[in-house]
Order: structure tokens, then C-alpha cells, then sequence
């Protein structure tokens, strides 16, 4: 995904381009929150996640808390970034996983039970595959859409 088009059509918008390592922090810190969602059945804690990702998919993944934590934090100890991907399938990765997160608490507070723990489990696989491996199920999906949404259209 790190040199990709901006929106998988072929065309590269400069105007909205991030440093790569941003998702993967936050990615990580998702990963240890949907964790410990899972261990304690916190439906409070998967709240504030998905408070986090509502901010990431209203404002862009770059405007999130996590991003705000790596930038003031973890960004000024690394060499500059030499890799900068699209804001848009991030951003779009940040709306599935809100969507899974507001399902994990309609399980925990309404139920049944396993509903919960199912969503904040396929939350955290997303997370976990992105903050170890780079690879960004969510964007995948986006570029995905954007590539059979382009077809289907022209």
C-alpha cells in the first residue's frame, strides 16, 4: 500500500498523503486495546475505541488520537518518513472498524454475549495483521471497491 494511488484508480493525489508508519502505531495501540476489550469484557474500553475510530473515519485516519499520540511523541524519534501512502483507504479501514466496534457493543450491552466478543475478535485480527505484518485489511477492501466500482461505472 506505501506508494500506492490514492484511490487505487491510477491517479496519485499528492494533496493527501501520510507517513505509513502513523496507521501501524495506531494500529498497534488498537491491537492492545481490542485485547484487552477481549481478556476483560470491557464494553466501556470498546467504547473508547470506537470513539477512536469515529474520529479517524469522520476526520481522517492523520486527525485521529493515535495519529495525534505518534506525532507529538513517537514521529519526532524516527528518521523522516520516506514512504507516505493515501489517507482515503486508512480512513476508510477506520469506518469497518468502528462498524465492527459499534456491533461488539450492541453484544456487550444488549447481547448475546458472543456477538460482542466476535466483532472486538475480528476488530483485532484486522488491527493485529496491520500492526505486524503492514498489511491493512481495510485498505485493501477500499481499493478493492474503488477498482470494481470503476469498472461497473465506465
Amino acid at each position: 500500500m506505501s506508494n500506492d494511488p490514492a484511490d487505487g484508480t491510477g491517479r496519485p493525489d499528492r494533496t493527501d498523503r501520510i507517513d505509513v508508519r502513523g496507521p501501524r502505531f495506531g494500529a498497534a495501540l488498537t491491537t492492545v486495546v481490542l485485547a484487552a476489550v477481549l481478556i476483560t469484557g470491557s464494553g466501556p474500553l470498546l467504547a473508547v475505541q470506537a470513539l477512536v475510530f469515529a474520529v479517524g473515519a469522520a476526520a481522517g485516519v492523520q486527525h485521529s488520537p493515535y495519529a495525534w499520540l505518534f506525532k507529538a511523541a513517537v514521529r519526532p524519534r524516527l528518521s523522516p518518513p520516506t514512504e507516505f501512502e493515501a489517507g482515503a483507504p486508512p480512513r476508510f479501514a477506520q469506518s469497518v472498524g468502528l462498524f465492527f466496534a459499534l456491533v461488539g457493543l450492541a453484544g456487550y450491552f444488549l447481547g448475546p454475549q458472543w456477538l460482542g466478543l466476535a466483532a472486538t475478535g475480528c476488530a483485532l485480527a484486522a488491527a493485529f495483521l496491520n500492526a505486524a505484518f503492514g498489511y491493512c485489511l481495510g485498505c485493501e477492501m477500499y481499493l478493492l471497491l474503488r477498482r470494481t466500482v470503476g469498472r461497473t461505472a465506465g
